[in-house]
């Protein structure tokens, strides 16, 4: 029976996509599962069909996207299957596995970037004043959500940070982002005087004598779990009485607009978010324009006086 062998010999193949991929870009294991996982329902799509994954056509693939809007899947989800099989099969090009792009035509749907959730610069005081800085696991939590708002991370980037990444001196934190490009970004005052405190105090703690480069390890000094994280932000968030549904991305989100609300440059912003297109971080100016549309209603003398 042909399926067996097909589906080992394309599970083969986009595990050498991946691999040449991973080694190109650098992208996230995150990125890479949700490409394998693309890549194999394509791959099952074709069975019945006998035919190769990298043989497909581009009617085989305008017929499995037909397929997936009578399934009614996300237009999202769409999106990134389309983005797997364009790389996957410009690898199939580059590598002479075939002679033609069945992409070429294909088309990436537009899809409408979602306003980020954000909020207020109250809140966030309430956010990052919540943990008992007397406590050991609290005082750790304090000095990630400080440095976490003072510098606008990703929280891969947070848990990930080692001792060498971080220059009090200097006052930066060194980071090396999505695609290897590396990033200094200044971490203010506040923030560093809480680092200083906890590597002086909750660290040792923490590791109690174990040998580890990890800035923020876990309670056994290990790192931290981004799971982890996510739920000590929902116990203080908890605890200072913010409704909203918060993550460590949230903290991301206020960085950016608190800063252009301030008046901060958009390639600025850009650069310190660590975004490669400024389009990505311009979608940050939508939440910062609904602000200050607020701020012209309560506060110009014609609006206020009802003229």
């Amino acid at each position: 029976m042909l399926a067996d062998p097909l589906l080992k010999k394309n599970l083969q193949q986009i595990e050498q996509f991946l691999d040449r991929f991973w080694a190109e870009r650098g992208v996230s294991q995150h990125s890479l599962d949700a490409y394998r996982s693309d890549l194999l329902r394509f791959g099952e799509f074709l069975l019945p069909k006998q035919v190769p994954l990298p043989d497909a056509t581009t009617e085989h693939i305008k017929q499995y996207l037909a397929q997936r809007q009578e399934q009614q899947l996300a237009k999202t989800s769409t999106a990134r299957c389309l983005s797997a099989l364009r790389a996957f099969y410009r690898d199939c090009l580059a590598n002479k596995l075939r002679e033609d792009d069945p992409m070429a035509t294909i088309k990436q749907p537009k899809l409408p970037k979602p306003i980020p959730k954000t909020i207020s610069e109250e809140q966030v005081e309430r956010l990052l004043s919540e943990p008992n800085q007397e406590d050991t696991l609290e005082l750790r939590d304090a000095a990630m959500l400080e440095l976490l708002y003072a510098t606008g991370l990703r929280v891969s980037e947070l848990v990930s940070l080692e001792l060498d990444q971080v220059s009090l001196r200097q006052g930066v934190v060194r980071i090396v982002g999505k695609g290897g490009k590396e990033r200094l970004v200044p971490m203010g005052e506040p923030a560093m005087a809480l680092m200083l405190k906890y590597l002086s105090l909750s660290r040792p703690q923490l590791l109690s004598g174990v040998n580890s480069d990890v800035l923020f390890p876990s309670k056994r000094g290990l790192m931290m779990q981004r799971q982890t994280f996510w739920h000590r932000i929902k116990l203080y968030a908890l605890r200072a009485g913010i409704s909203l549904d918060i993550s460590a991305h949230t903290l991301r989100h206020a960085f950016a607009t608190h800063l252009l609300n301030h008046g901060a440059d958009l390639r600025v912003v850009q650069l310190l978010l660590g975004h490669s297109d400024l389009s990505t971080t311009q979608i940050y100016t939508h939440v910062a324009q609904a602000r200050l549309q607020k701020i012209h209603e309560q506060h110009h003398p014609r609006e206020t006086n009802g003229v």
